[in-house]
């Protein structure tokens, strides 16, 4: 795949995913186009994860939601196939991570619940368009994502830590970072924390629970948002029985602009 240019919408990033051309971060591709993280359940705990997503709209801020064995994301990109359009997936069972891969149709049922949750890759080109540095995209990685103290509010058997993704910025840039962010309300809006990392529970910044570790420069400060792999983190620790999840970063890429939907 020659890059960015060559995934310059939603539909080409479910196309390059699907015929198994694309396979990483979704980081940097599609710019300007909503992004959003999956979770699939099963219906038994689909309300449940439901109020738990109401309950926590910042990491899980609720864009779609898919009646049961329907596949298909009407509302976001209406013919994509969700079993095959993110470049890669993750298995968990019993809270274990079992399988990654590229495409979930043997592991489809009819009675799987789809959330598409709101990413925020969604709101990079806006940064990058005010000229504010985003690092991991400069540096060709994954975004740097942590588990926090910060708790989420349980709901039914959903409980557990939020995760945060991190850029970093000088103090001027993350106060425009946070009036920019602020409007994507659908991709985690304005950041949860900046500075301090251990003030979160993040003992070592240079090593991320999920994603790269990318480069911090003198004057910049670390700025964290919240991030829609909480509930992977979630998933791990209440170990429901079965469950899908994107790979972190290797989100599905929708055919609705970003700007549009808030």
């Amino acid at each position: 795949m020659s890059g960015a240019v060559a995934l310059a919408t939603g539909r080409a990033v479910r196309q390059a995913a699907r015929s198994g051309e694309f396979s990483g971060p979704t980081c940097g591709f599609a710019p300007g186009y909503l992004q959003a993280n999956l979770v699939v359940l099963p219906q038994s705990l689909a309300f449940d994860f439901l109020l738990f997503c109401q309950r926590n709209p910042k990491p899980c801020p609720l864009l779609e939601l898919t009646d049961p064995g329907n596949a298909e994301p009407r509302e976001l990109a209406p013919g994509a196939d969700l079993r095959t359009d993110l470049p890669r997936y993750r298995v968990y069972q019993q809270g274990q991570l079992v399988e990654e891969p590229a495409d979930i149709r043997r592991r489809w049922r009819d009675d799987l619940v789809a959330f598409l949750l709101g990413c925020s890759f969604s709101f990079e080109e806006a940064m990058q368009r005010a000229g504010l540095p985003v690092r991991h995209i400069d540096e060709g990685r994954n975004v740097p994502m942590y588990r926090t103290n910060i708790a989420t509010k349980p709901a039914g058997i959903f409980r557990g830590p939020t995760v945060v993704s991190m850029r970093p910025l000088t103090v001027a840039q993350s106060i425009r970072a946070v009036e920019i962010t602020s409007r994507y309300t659908k991709a985690h809006g304005a950041p949860l924390h900046v500075g301090d990392p251990a003030a979160i529970g993040i003992a070592d910044i240079s090593k991320p629970d999920f994603g790269d570790a990318v480069t911090i420069h003198p004057g910049e400060l670390p700025v964290f948002w919240a991030c829609g792999v909480t509930p992977q983190a979630v998933l791990m620790e209440v170990k429901p029985d079965f469950a899908i999840t994107h790979s972190p970063g290797c989100m599905f890429v929708s055919d609705v602009r970003a700007d549009e939907r808030d």
